[in-house]
């Protein structure tokens, strides 16, 4: 029986070999924050935060870490997330205003929004964003290499 030599064969082609094909949203996107709160409010979730980003927003409440953490958080597994109130809204949210309370601190799942791997994962996922997200698709233009910067930052 003849026997072929590893030589001669082709190398079967891995995931890796092929050509990355460009995201959806290869032509980039728009998106202007319009401060409507809507991201801070609704069916409950997880907002996660580090060690770090609850030591900013100690600071800006003028209160301790301990206080913080005790107050305003859970633990999921190993993570850490905000808590909301009852109603899923952010504990951080201000209905009056409809502002976030510590905006200058705000986590990095918060500021990245709606740059999630979630709402980027398809366009029917970012036309659902869009629904609920008045400024998703309108205002600031954001280039293909700062969604993906964006999207790296916490995978939501």
């Amino acid at each position: 029986m003849p026997t072929r030599s590893l030589q001669g064969r082709k190398r079967r082609l891995t995931l890796a070999d092929m050509p990355k094909r460009a995201p959806w949203y290869k032509d980039g996107l728009s998106f202007t924050c319009t401060q409507c709160g809507n991201c801070c409010t609704g069916e409950p979730g997880v907002v996660w935060v580090t060690e770090e980003e609850l030591a900013q927003i100690a600071e800006v409440r003028g209160e301790s870490i301990e206080e913080v953490r005790a107050q305003h958080t859970r633990k999921i597994g190993q993570r850490v997330s905000l808590t909301e109130r009852e109603n899923g809204d952010c504990t951080f949210f201000d209905p009056q205003t409809r502002h976030c309370t510590v905006y200058r601190a705000r986590p990095a799942q918060c500021r990245t929004w709606p740059f999630w791997n979630s709402n980027l994962e398809s366009r029917e996922a970012w036309k659902t964003t869009q629904q609920s997200c008045p400024g998703a698709g309108h205002g600031q233009f954001f280039p293909l290499e700062e969604i993906e910067r964006l999207a790296r930052v916490i995978d939501v």
